[in-house]
């Protein structure tokens, strides 16, 4: 069996790294540099760098802080927000990113994650699928979470895995921040019909979330971001004891 990957979220706006409950009540949590090196240090698996307001404002990826981080961490690094050609991509691979994640583009111009594919092999492309449970049906939503489409969650992962995605990073918006667990069902679904890796985001709160995300559902990474930056729970504790119930995961 795989070993099951462990990844903090760095949501990136005006430079610093913050978090919020439901995509909305924004507070600071720290410079994302430090916390970058404080998750190497700590033995995370991979990194995710989310530029979330990158689309809203109409503007690039900070390229430089991108850089910054890079050059600090030797995990592999994820990049996301206001990519919508292969150009984009290529820059920020030069700034160092080893992944890169696509969003609203990729509803947008679905031949984008084919075209990224081609050029730079599936491995390299991130489908962020962001979703929220509207009258018991789980919707696709853009734009930093701000914007409902008529996808259906499901139907679009499977479209994305068909272009040509290496992964799903899926993120719950009604569990977000809210440290009451991961979204089981949904998580599920998606990851016992995909037959690409999906990465499970929203909710994390205590060690038993990632327990029932890695037993119940077929996710193959659980991503958090608050109870990290804010040290509630440190890696190497929540890998200890994700290995005392016998989870299959990287040890450091």
């Amino acid at each position: 069996m795989l070993k099951k990957r462990i990844i903090p979220c760095l949501d990136i706006k005006n430079g610093r790294t913050v978090k919020g409950v439901n995509f909305i009540a924004i507070k600071d949590a720290g410079d994302p540099v430090e916390l970058a090196k404080r998750y190497v240090d700590q033995g995370a698996d991979e990194l995710v760098f989310l530029d979330i307001t990158a689309t809203l404002e109409e503007r690039k990826t900070l390229i430089t802080l991108v850089e910054k981080i890079a050059a600090e961490i030797n995990i592999p690094f994820t990049v996301g927000g206001g990519i919508s050609t292969v150009a984009d991509a290529l820059q920020l691979i030069n700034a160092g990113a080893d992944k890169i994640s696509i969003n609203s583009s990729a509803i947008k111009t679905p031949q984008l994650i084919t075209d990224l594919k081609n050029r730079f092999g599936s491995q390299f492309v991130v489908v962020a699928i962001d979703t929220k449970k509207i009258n018991n049906d789980w919707k696709v939503f853009i734009k930093g979470g701000t914007e409902e489409t008529s996808l259906s969650t499901v139907q679009w992962a499977k479209k994305v895995a068909a272009l040509g995605a290496g992964e799903i990073l899926l993120t719950s918006m009604n569990n977000d921040g809210t440290k009451s667990g991961f979204a089981l069902d949904i998580t599920n679904q998606v990851s016992t019909t995909c037959s690409i890796p999906v990465i499970a985001s929203g909710g994390a709160g205590n060690e038993a979330h990632f327990t029932d995300v890695f037993q119940q559902t077929a996710a193959s990474a659980g991503l958090a971001a608050s109870i990290f930056h804010f040290g509630e729970i440190p890696i190497p504790k929540l890998k200890q004891y994700l290995q005392e119930q016998n989870i299959p995961i990287r040890c450091n």
